[in-house]
């Protein structure tokens, strides 16, 4: 797409300063991002994005979401007498056209305009002192939201939603479509016989025992922004924000940053749960949340740490069996490869279940 096209599609929001500079912006692998430089230095800076509709299909509903979420925590953070809160919370712009609308479509892709948050950093390292960082962030963001007012719609169908999986496998296995079944039935055997403990908190749900709540669903090191003095900022990459149970944020965090290795390594002898970042996640997150976590959410954060890598195991073995339709593959076993690594971390997490039990019990 040309400058020209850009230019006018940034024109429609309703913006100050005028347009010196769009260029790439990061590595996202969803929705493609520029940066939108203005020239006068008391105008802001823009972060411009086009919506992968091919992964969120109801723009509305997502733009609702974020409107939402973003209003909500300004809010709090105004009660709060909080200081610099531009850079506390992600600020979208509406267009001019329409003050109530977030997104404008151009040759049939949504475009979105936020402001860029000056002198904020990401970064990329997971060790104990950037995931403890993390812990806190995403359960401090639960938080602000645990009381918001408004019911949000799911962006993603059953993303997190472990018996959704579950039956997502067992149709591809009914159907076998890549022929690839018979090579992997002892590897499927030992996945579902742990089917019935991992949709544990299903079945809570429906006890009316845990509770739904907006999580970000996506929580990585990366998505948060930090100031100059290393402090969290605000937490960013808001898509996949909707109502789910908290072991979402949780549990998904450690599948990626406990792990010893990366999730595709074939050489299972690397795979391994990493306790010192369960510690240092779980600190974080329990002060984040003391305000709203009950009993039966935070008796059972080792068993999230323990469903994700499974949930993990299962989605891959059904992008396998149904012909790596999903996932990028470089090589014929490439989910293969994912399947049994995510499985070998399942099992060294689950090994070490009673000693979260007493970490969390310890730090409550």
């Amino acid at each position: 797409m040309t400058d020209n096209i850009l230019k006018q599609i940034v024109d429609r929001f309703a913006t100050r300063g005028t347009v010196s500079e769009i260029k790439p912006l990061g590595e996202g692998l969803i929705n493609d991002t520029l940066l939108v430089r203005t020239a006068e230095p008391d105008a802001p800076d823009y972060v411009l994005q086009r919506v992968n509709t091919n992964v969120f299909p109801d723009v509305d509903m997502l733009m609702n979401n974020i409107r939402a979420v973003t209003s909500h925590i300004r809010h709090k953070l105004e009660a709060e007498g909080a200081t610099d809160i531009d850079r506390r919370v992600l600020t979208f712009i509406p267009l001019k056209s329409d003050p109530d609308k977030l997104y404008t479509t151009e040759g049939g892709d949504p475009w979105r305009l936020m402001v860029f948050i000056k002198d904020a950093i990401t970064k990329q390292a997971v060790n104990p002192a950037s995931s403890e960082a993390a812990g806190e962030a995403f359960g401090h963001f639960q938080a602000m939201l645990a009381d918001i007012p408004v019911q949000l719609g799911e962006t993603i169908k059953d993303f997190h939603n472990m018996e959704f999986r579950i039956e997502q496998l067992k149709e591809v296995m009914a159907l076998d479509p890549a022929g690839r079944k018979a090579g992997v039935q002892p590897i499927l055997d030992e996945l579902l016989s742990y089917a019935d403990e991992m949709t544990l908190a299903e079945r809570l749900g429906r006890e009316g025992k845990l509770p739904k709540r907006i999580c970000h669903c996506d929580t990585k090191v990366n998505n948060m922004m930090f100031d100059e003095h290393d402090q969290v900022l605000c937490v960013i990459d808001l898509d996949t924000v909707m109502p789910n149970f908290i072991f979402s944020d949780y549990g998904d965090f450690l599948r990626t940053a406990a792990n010893f290795t990366a999730e595709d390594d074939p050489d299972l002898s690397h795979v391994g749960f990493n306790m010192d970042i369960f510690k240092a996640f779980t600190r974080g997150y329990l002060r984040g949340t003391k305000a709203f976590l009950t009993d039966v959410e935070r008796d059972n954060l080792p068993y999230a740490a323990t469903l994700f890598p499974y949930m993990q195991a299962v989605r891959f073995m059904w992008d396998y069996l149904n012909g790596d339709k999903y996932w990028k593959c470089r090589y014929p076993e490439h989910n293969l490869d994912r399947v049994r690594n995510q499985l070998a971390l399942f099992k060294s997490a689950y090994a070490l279940k009673d000693e979260m039990a007493r970490f969390v019990r310890d730090n409550a």
